[in-house]
C-alpha cells in the first residue's frame, strides 16, 4: 500500500505537471496546478494517517506483552490473609505442619518445586488431598535472574507436569525461588499461564529465629491481605499454632492465595 502511493507521487512529480519557482534568496519551490492539488493532499493524508496507525499498533502490541507485576498482597478492603509454604526441602518437619493447619481449619498454599516432588511423591499426594493450595516453585530452585526465557519457561513446564503427576491439578501461582524476577522471569511465567506470586511478610524462618520472634514479627506486620512467607522448619513447626491463633485474634481470616486474589 505505501510502496502504491510512493509509486503515485513519483508520476505525479515525473508528469511534467509542476513547474518551479525561484524564490528571492535563491530557493527552488515546487508550485503545481490547481487541478492536481485534491490528489496530493488526499495522498499526502493517507500516508500520515498509515504511519499514525502503524505507530498506535506497535504502541499497542508492546502494551499487550508487557508482563504482569508480581503479586505481593492481596486486597485492602478485606481482613484475610495467606499462609504460603516454599518447599524445596523439610520434608520431616511437613507432616506436623500439615497437621496444625488441619486442627485449625487453615488453608494453606503450598510452592513446591519439581525436583522436590519428584523425590516426595507421597508427600505432594498428601497436600493436595488435604486440600491446601499447591503452586508452583521451579524446577532446581535456581537463580531465575540468569535464566534465558526459554529456560525460565522450562523450569516451569517441568515442575507442571511433575506436580499433575501426582495431583492431576495444574498450578495456578508461580514463586520465583529467592524471590528473584526481572522482566524475563515474569514474561516466562505469563506465557505459562501462571500468576507470579511473593510476599508482604517474610517470617524469615529459614535463618532460625525464635517462634515468639517470628509471631511477634507477624503480629506487628499484619495487614489487610498481607501474604505470609514460610518454609518447612523446625521453629516454624513450633510457631506456627501462636501464628494462626494471632491472626484469628486479629479478626484476620487465613484463606487461600486463589481466595485472597479473588477478593
Amino acid at each position: 500500500m505505501i510502496k502504491l502511493l510512493f509509486r503515485q507521487f513519483k508520476s505525479l512529480f515525473g508528469s511534467k505537471k509542476y513547474f518551479t519557482s525561484t524564490l528571492p534568496h535563491g530557493q527552488f519551490i515546487f508550485v503545481f496546478y490547481a487541478r492536481k492539488l485534491p490528489i496530493i493532499i488526499f495522498l499526502s493524508s493517507i500516508l500520515v494517517l498509515g504511519a499514525f496507525g502503524i505507530g498506535l499498533v506497535s504502541h499497542q502490541s508492546r502494551q499487550v506483552f508487557k508482563p504482569e507485576a508480581p503479586i505481593t498482597h492481596g486486597s485492602a478492603s478485606k481482613k484475610c490473609v495467606s499462609i504460603t509454604v516454599n518447599v524445596d526441602w523439610g520434608q520431616e518437619y511437613l507432616p506436623d505442619i500439615l497437621e496444625i493447619f488441619k486442627q485449625h481449619h487453615v488453608q494453606a498454599t503450598f510452592f513446591i518445586t519439581g525436583r522436590w516432588a519428584q523425590e516426595n511423591g507421597p508427600l505432594v499426594r498428601k497436600i493436595a488431598a488435604e486440600g491446601q493450595e499447591i503452586g508452583n516453585h521451579g524446577f532446581s530452585h535456581s537463580h531465575v535472574n540468569d535464566l534465558s526465557l526459554d529456560e525460565n519457561m522450562d523450569e516451569i513446564s517441568q515442575t507442571d507436569d511433575v506436580l499433575y503427576q501426582f495431583t492431576g491439578r495444574h498450578a495456578k501461582f508461580y514463586a520465583p525461588p529467592y524471590g528473584e524476577y526481572n522482566d524475563t522471569v515474569l514474561a516466562a511465567a505469563s506465557k505459562s499461564n501462571l500468576r507470579t506470586v511473593l510476599w508482604s511478610i517474610d517470617t524469615v524462618d529459614w535463618q532460625n529465629p525464635t517462634p515468639q520472634w517470628i509471631v511477634s514479627r507477624i503480629q506487628n506486620m499484619s495487614h489487610n491481605g498481607a501474604i505470609i512467607l514460610m518454609h518447612p522448619t523446625p521453629v516454624s513447626v513450633k510457631a506456627l499454632p501462636d501464628i494462626i491463633t494471632t491472626l484469628t485474634g486479629q479478626g484476620y481470616e487465613i484463606v487461600s492465595l486463589e481466595k485472597l486474589l479473588s477478593e
